[in-house]
């Protein structure tokens, strides 16, 4: 799976090639095909792909279920993303100059500065 790349994107790709290599005399079984979807996933999947292999037996889940345990999987982690973006908050400080000749506030300054 490329970065920036949703899940039904990498699907067809994936079918694709699947398919092409089924003309040339190459087959998959349905349980090597979700092992190789499941592998190709980013490491930020990893939490998804345990569950995933931990709750189903591999052997007999259908493509299209283990596409849909996935989609719904990205947009609730998108869904998180935008809430999480709306939550920040930005704080810009007004910048004041005051001239100051005392030797205190310019320690402070530097010691400001250097920190």
């Amino acid at each position: 799976m490329h970065d920036n790349e949703n899940i039904s994107d990498m699907f067809t790709r994936f079918t694709t090639i699947i398919n092409s290599l089924k003309n040339l005399g190459k087959s998959y079984s349905n349980q090597e095909l979700v092992r190789k979807i499941l592998r190709c996933l980013p490491k930020s999947w990893t939490p998804k792909v345990t569950a995933i292999e931990e709750a189903k037996d591999l052997s007999t889940l259908p493509l299209e279920q283990l596409l849909g345990s996935l989609m719904t999987h990205e947009t609730t982690m998108k869904n998180h993303e935008n809430v999480e973006v709306k939550k920040k908050k930005t704080i810009a400080f007004k910048a004041s100059k005051e001239d100051s000749e005392s030797d205190e506030d310019g320690d402070v300054a530097l010691i400001t500065f250097q920190f």
